[in-house]
């Protein structure tokens, strides 16, 4: 069978909010957070290994770093309901004093976060294919999409972490979930964020922003910054990577990231890994003749990174043509 991938969050084709998707729709390789979840009745895993490199000329400190990010996702109860767990295992090799040559070592699970997220709003879209009638309004661009679907994300940073990076307590984390869909293969995601909300000292405000474009029916590309503010630091991050997808169900990917600061030298990059369990179920739609009854997915619809739509050819009868005599 031969199928297209259209690029996350194609166009609405429907009435109903959905979020499945004919193929995968992972959070990867990104750090921004789509207002789509995977649908229900989708089981995800999406997993990577990571190197970070950190360098603080000014406190003769140096940091190398790898591990392993490990993300479980799944639908529940409703279309627009997902709910996820996040770990992080993290291993250090920490030089603190360059002269003195003071060096440790310190591993364990840097970050276990349960949370979910739901779809407020989504806008609907005008399909520009079915104007026939003006080929300037079918290809003007809709103004409709500078409003963005919108979305929250709600979780806890749980405390059950490694004895190096254990906080004062939990702490909940919340997220504002933007997505503007400026075309069926450019798109923009933006999150505001609030982290560690409870702790003086870890509170963290910010924001991260990434645009994405699929370039072919398997190959998107993405860039993205983000920006981090403590009670006492600031940091900026800027970095991208792309996504392939082997199959329907599958996604690899690469990133790489930087921060950009005269004293300071911070490069992180990982490759990943995404699959799912796809146990989603057609719902039937009964039309007014009760001949007629048709089943189709649940508003095939959007995803975070690289979510397409599998257009599938409908084999239909053929009609056979009688020769004449």
């Amino acid at each position: 069978m031969k199928y297209h991938l259209l690029v996350l969050l194609a166009l609405f084709h429907g009435v109903i909010f959905g979020q499945y998707t004919e193929v995968i729709n992972s959070k990867r390789p990104g750090f921004s957070e789509s207002p789509f979840g995977i649908g229900t009745k989708v089981y995800q895993i999406e997993t990577g290994g990571f190197y970070q490199y950190n360098a603080k000329p000014q406190l003769t400190t140096k940091r190398n770093s790898g591990g392993m990010d490990l993300f479980l996702r799944s639908g529940l109860l409703w279309e627009k309901l997902e709910v996820n767990i996040g770990f992080t295992y993290q291993h250090d090799n920490v030089l603190d004093d360059v002269l003195l040559e003071n060096t440790f070592v310190q591993s364990g699970f840097s970050q276990f976060t349960i949370g979910a997220k739901y779809l407020f709003y989504m806008p609907k879209y005008k399909d520009p294919h079915k104007e026939i009638r003006s080929w300037k309004k079918k290809w003007a661009f809709d103004t409709k999409r500078l409003i963005p679907s919108i979305g929250l994300y709600a979780g806890l940073n749980t405390n059950l972490l490694g004895v190096a990076y254990k906080a004062p307590s939990m702490s909940p984390k919340v997220v504002l979930l933007l997505q503007n869909d400026f075309s069926p293969y450019l798109i923009w995601v933006n999150n505001i964020v609030g982290d560690y909300l409870t702790l003086d000292d870890q509170r963290t405000l910010g924001y991260i922003s990434t645009l994405s474009y699929s370039m072919t029916d398997r190959f998107s590309i993405f860039g993205e910054t983000q920006g981090m503010f403590t009670k006492n630091t600031k940091e900026f991050l800027f970095g991208g990577g792309f996504a392939y997808l082997p199959t329907k169900n599958m996604q690899i990917d690469i990133f790489a990231r930087h921060e950009i600061e005269f004293d300071y030298l911070n490069l992180y990059g990982g490759l990943g890994f995404s699959w799912r369990l796809d146990r989603h179920k057609d719902k039937v739609i009964y039309k007014k003749s009760n001949k007629d009854v048709g089943s189709g997915k649940i508003g095939a619809k959007k995803g975070n990174f690289f979510s397409r739509l599998f257009k599938k050819k409908k084999s239909g009868s053929k009609k056979r043509r009688r020769r004449r005599r």
